[in-house]
């Protein structure tokens, strides 16, 4: 791979990667700077809404310093969109082979969502050592991912799925995990509301959270 970012890096920016979905644009860039108000500086904006590739163009261009990655890519077509769009990094739920082997010979890096032994195995046959866990809890959370990983040492993993602040420890706890994704500081209540000091503060506790148990 010849990336302009590592996934290494991406992991290590930050100790958690929040999940925004983003119906609406106009919410894109106070949202961002609401989290970035929390000490949260990655952020992955999924491809699950019309607004998604809009809202990665608005935040790069509000907050050139972030690291803004598009979430829920299923294929090369998407892949390249959200390139376009300006997203520095690429998540997937999934692996497919088509979208592996797209990415190996792009710019920007792919972080592949897995679920089992052979699915990390393909993945990293092909060149991919930093992978999104997903989902986490309904796959048997912090003690299956620490058996899956377990003969796959050279493996690092963003799980992702159901996380909040009663589980993230059992996954912090894991050697493997690099970083954690999850939505719990953006709950849509406060979004549907507009009340981003509310989005700040949760932000700030999950930071302090997550570094208290890295610590």
């Amino acid at each position: 791979m010849n990336w302009n970012l590592s996934p290494a890096a991406v992991f290590a920016a930050s100790p958690l990667v929040p999940v925004m979905v983003i119906d609406d644009l106009n919410q894109a860039v106070p949202m961002t700077q609401a989290l970035a108000a929390g000490g949260i500086t990655v952020y992955e904006v999924t491809l699950r809404t019309p607004a998604a590739l809009q809202a990665i163009k608005a935040i790069r261009e509000a907050l050139p310093n972030a690291l803004v990655g598009a979430g829920t890519v299923l294929n090369p077509q998407q892949y390249d969109a959200a390139v376009e769009a300006g997203a520095q990094f690429v998540i997937s739920p999934g692996c497919t082979a088509e979208l592996l082997q797209h990415a190996r010979q792009q710019a920007v890096p792919l972080i592949p969502g897995v679920a089992t032994p052979s699915e990390i195995m393909m993945a990293y046959s092909l060149g991919y050592d930093h992978l999104k866990f997903f989902p986490a809890e309904a796959n048997g959370g912090a003690p299956a991912l620490k058996a899956i990983s377990a003969p796959l040492p050279q493996i690092r993993f963003c799980p992702t799925g159901g996380i909040s602040p009663k589980n993230v420890q059992d996954y912090l706890a894991l050697s493997c995990v690099g970083t954690v994704g999850g939505s719990w500081m953006l709950p849509a209540d406060a979004l549907k509301q507009g009340d981003w000091q509310r989005v700040t503060q949760l932000s700030k506790e999950a930071v302090e959270l997550v570094k208290s148990l890295r610590d």
